[in-house]
């Protein structure tokens, strides 16, 4: 576990502590209480892959994973994700290569303007896992159901699905 360079900032009054694991790096920082962690994510960590876009748990953009389940950074007080792992998009590959939903959504070219690609990733990769664990398959709609939350203006939505469904069909089953 490596750590992540924090920026420098003073603490603000009633600041709390703070200890997470974000990306596999510990990270222990004070945080005012009304920092979202969107915010702590991308002002104080420097990891800007997460969006910020409506700012209103609305559009998916700001999808991080929080203890393995994806939610709108956007929405929730950093404080209420102490001991968390949380992992962004710049976590997901390793050793400097692509997680291989980044390499379909590549491959498909799933994404025009990119800005809700961190989110519709990390929101997949939950998708992707959940189903591989029940062995089950699924239809072009359910995995259209189940990006719902994730929105793109530029009207990618058949391209992100097929990345996914690409990626289900490459993976093995529970019993493999």
């Amino acid at each position: 576990m490596g750590t992540l360079t924090v920026s420098s900032r003073d603490s603000e009054p009633g600041a709390i502590p703070l200890t997470l694991e974000v990306n596999g790096a510990a990270v222990s920082l004070p945080v005012a209480p009304h920092v979202t962690l969107l915010d702590l994510l991308r002002e104080r960590l420097q990891l800007t892959g997460t969006k910020k876009g409506c700012d209103h748990g609305q559009c998916g953009a700001c999808t991080v994973l929080v203890d393995g389940k994806p939610i709108n950074s956007c929405l929730k007080l950093a404080v209420t994700a102490d001991g968390a792992r949380v992992t962004t998009i710049e976590g997901l590959g390793a050793d400097g290569r692509l997680d291989v939903l980044q390499r379909a959504f590549i491959e498909h070219d799933a994404f025009q303007c990119g800005y809700c690609t961190p989110g519709q990733i990390c929101s997949a990769t939950v998708l992707v896992a959940e189903t591989i664990a029940k062995g089950g398959a699924l239809s072009r709609d359910e995995v259209r159901e189940y990006m719902s939350g994730n929105l793109c203006r530029c009207g990618a939505y058949p391209n992100i699905t097929d990345a996914v469904m690409d990626v289900l069909r490459r993976q093995p089953g529970p019993d493999a």
